[in-house]
């Protein structure tokens, strides 16, 4: 609640400005749309800032979903190796209690050696899945930067032609309360990502 109060006044403090500039100096904004109605002639403009809805174009872009399908293939993958190990581990901790508890070892020191070694397996198990854990990290992290960066850079060729002065994400409605439609730049975004992707 508190970052959403942070960033809608540093939205109004950057639009009290630009207003500012503005009355300043004379002029009106580049990018507007002038509507004239009635008699009163009363002018309405449309700013030049736009929003994409994140989490629409992260369920539409084909980039980050081949690149969620190759993760969630990873951890699978990830799972089925720890759970393979440790099915494999606890038979082997089965037999070492059946054959304890029927006497079957020829000496003490060899049942102590034969726990040992199972003590070990398991915490090597335990190790590799720490270590499986943390490579999906990484390998998460690397995505999600890719994934930035390409939208990001992207964005900028987007506007390179200075249509908008600002582009703010959104997520799930939660920074922006109220847009026009007009502010809605996610599908046209999406598509000609989608369009970049499929020439890849």
């Amino acid at each position: 609640m508190k970052n959403l109060s942070l960033i809608i006044n540093a939205i109004l403090a950057i639009a009290v400005i630009i207003l500012f500039v503005i009355v300043l100096s004379g002029k009106t904004p580049t990018a507007t749309n002038q509507i004239v109605s009635g008699t009163d002639s009363v002018g309405y403009s449309k700013l030049p800032i736009a929003y994409v809805n994140i989490d629409s174009l992260l369920l539409n872009y084909t980039f980050a979903k081949d690149a969620n399908e190759s993760l969630i293939k990873k951890q699978e993958d990830s799972r089925l190796t720890i759970n393979t190990k440790a099915r494999q581990l606890q038979t082997e901790m089965a037999e070492f209690q059946r054959k304890l508890e029927n006497s079957a070892f020829l000496s003490r020191e060899r049942a102590e050696q034969e726990k040992l070694r199972l003590q070990n397996k398991q915490q090597e198990l335990q190790e590799l899945d720490g270590q499986l854990s943390q490579q999906l990290m990484q390998v998460q992290q690397k995505m999600s930067e890719g994934l930035r960066d390409t939208i990001n850079a992207f964005m900028k060729e987007y506007n390179k032609n200075n249509k908008y002065q600002m582009i703010i994400s959104n997520t799930s409605s939660d920074n922006i309360l109220y847009a026009a439609k007009g502010y809605d730049i996610t599908s046209e975004v999406t598509k000609m990502l989608n369009d970049r992707c499929a020439k890849k």
